[in-house]
């Protein structure tokens, strides 16, 4: 009777618990615009009869599994306009390229969970991104083409250092290029590590690689300071890098 009692309470306690998990509301557009301001990437999903909206079981499973980023609902259609919405669409905001990425939920007879994970982790673009399988698709699908490079050995003292460093003055360069740490010391990276004639015993080592005409930079060895980094940066956006090193027959949609 007892063991009987135990279980009855613990299995309400949990269903209790689920049913009071929710997305937090935005009411207005000072809130949308908080939250937004508030990471470096996040959703929100523009669901016009709240939590009863067709994808926000979905949205809400999704943003449990992806905890690094964070999600909200907004139902007000007055909210929607500043952000171009006209029907139920869950979107992705993210700061690194000023980009708004809408999954249009209106269009869609069934929304899977697995897909707005997979739609948040290819999308889940930061100051400064780790290169892998996934994250590449999101690299190459946005609109700005020249990718600052910082090709690390990870379980190197140095790797989180750079990485942090780095990730701090990416910032400025806002909308100009993408900062992605590859690491020297992954197997899958070696392709990355030939195409600029590096190996991994070379590295900490950082390049430019520009999508729109194809071709790469590597800053002279030395140093990684911030001052050197954005002294090579707009450099490159000057137009005054003059040892140009073709990209040559590599595919142009992978580094």
């Amino acid at each position: 009777m007892q063991i009987g009692l135990i279980i009855f309470i613990l299995v309400s306690c949990v269903s209790a618990k689920e049913k009071d998990v929710t997305l937090p509301r935005l009411n207005n557009t000072k809130a949308a615009e908080a939250f937004i301001n508030s990471a470096e990437v996040v959703v929100i999903g523009f669901l016009e009869q709240g939590e009863e909206s067709h994808g926000y079981k979905e949205l809400l499973a999704a943003a449990t599994r992806v905890d690094s980023v964070s999600v909200a609902i907004c139902a007000l259609k007055e909210v929607w306009v500043d952000y171009g919405i006209k029907s139920d669409t869950i979107t992705l905001f993210r700061k690194v390229d000023n980009h708004q990425e809408n999954l249009v939920v209106a269009e869609a007879d069934e929304i899977k969970v697995d897909g707005l994970v997979n739609f948040i982790i290819v999308n889940e673009l930061r100051y400064m991104t780790e290169y892998n399988q996934v994250t590449a698709v999101g690299l190459f699908n946005s609109e700005v083409k020249t990718h600052l490079l910082l090709f690390a050995n990870k379980g190197r003292k140095e790797f989180n250092e750079l990485k942090a460093q780095l990730g701090a003055l990416a910032p400025e360069f806002t909308g100009k290029f993408l900062f992605v740490l590859i690491n020297g010391a992954e197997d899958s990276n070696f392709r990355s590590l030939r195409y600029f004639g590096l190996k991994s015993k070379d590295l900490p080592r950082v390049g430019i690689y520009d999508g729109d005409s194809d071709m790469k930079w590597l800053l002279p060895e030395g140093e990684i300071s911030n001052e050197r980094v954005r002294d090579f940066c707009n450099a490159f956006l000057r137009g005054e890098l003059k040892e140009v090193k073709e990209a040559g027959a590599e595919a142009k949609t992978e580094l």
